[in-house]
């Protein structure tokens, strides 16, 4: 004979078994991206990089290098918005990086010279004069730090031995990196800045390329909705590469 609880009897039932059952665990929330987690090197803490800004375009990777560089060279792309530094035959860390106006109007050839950690940034008489709204503030020089628009790390490029004012630098304006940016050279975020940094000494060889190396290298890019540089055409860049791997390993040159 089935017996019928009471309301009350079978409420008490309920949260019984509710005790009993077992816990279901919650899913910790991503904040920072893997591998791009804060990090103390002594001087200050660098914050993570969110995980939102960590994606299939901007994630630090080794990658299958196509181009003719030695090992040991930066290649910076301004068009692709990527950096490369070239470990050995066909390999390459590939970095994702943001450009300004300034990361577009040098090409070619030169040498680091200079290398700093937590730089100082002092702002040019031009941009003192033009926004002073912006820079006026620190036309004296802002000391290193978070703040600090050259980030963690600055990698300066010589060319014939005098200073191009061509700089490969950390940002704490995650967003960026990239994209395109109104103002500055090439940036990366603060932990890929701070890994390129310990690999490369005084004398590294780096290659900024022209548009047409970079078609030829790349194919064309253009940004997607969100802003990122990616592929104009997906299938046609993948046998861009596969067609300059293929020529490589005959002997030839790009």
């Amino acid at each position: 004979m089935n017996r019928i609880l009471s309301k009350p009897l079978a409420l008490f039932a309920l949260v019984l078994l509710a005790a009993c059952a077992p816990a279901i665990p919650e899913q910790p929330v991503l904040q920072f991206a893997p591998g791009y987690e804060a990090v103390d090197d002594g001087r200050f803490i660098v914050p993570g990089v969110k995980a939102g800004f960590v994606n299939e375009f901007t994630r630090r990777v080794v990658v299958e290098y196509t181009g003719p560089d030695a090992p040991g060279t930066i290649v910076v792309d301004p068009y692709a918005r990527r950096l490369y530094y070239v470990t050995g035959p066909r390999r390459a860390y590939r970095y994702a990086v943001a450009v300004g106006r300034a990361g577009l109007a040098f090409s070619g050839t030169g040498v680091i010279q200079r290398k700093e950690e937590w730089p100082s940034w002092t702002p040019t008489a031009n941009m003192v004069r033009t926004r002073p709204d912006l820079y006026y503030d620190y036309r004296a020089g802002l000391p290193g730090g978070l703040i600090n628009p050259l980030g963690a790390r600055a990698l300066y490029l010589y060319r014939n031995g005098r200073d191009t004012y061509f700089r490969i630098h950390g940002t704490e304006e995650q967003s960026s990196i990239g994209r395109a940016t109104s103002a500055g050279c090439i940036r990366l975020f603060n932990q890929d800045a701070m890994h390129l940094y310990d690999q490369i000494g005084i004398g590294t060889r780096v290659r900024v390329r022209s548009l047409a190396e970079s078609l030829q290298q790349e194919g064309p890019f253009v940004d997607n909705a969100d802003g990122y540089a990616v592929p104009a055409d997906p299938a046609a860049a993948e046998a861009l590469a596969r067609a300059n791997a293929e020529r490589l390993e005959a002997g030839g040159t790009l």
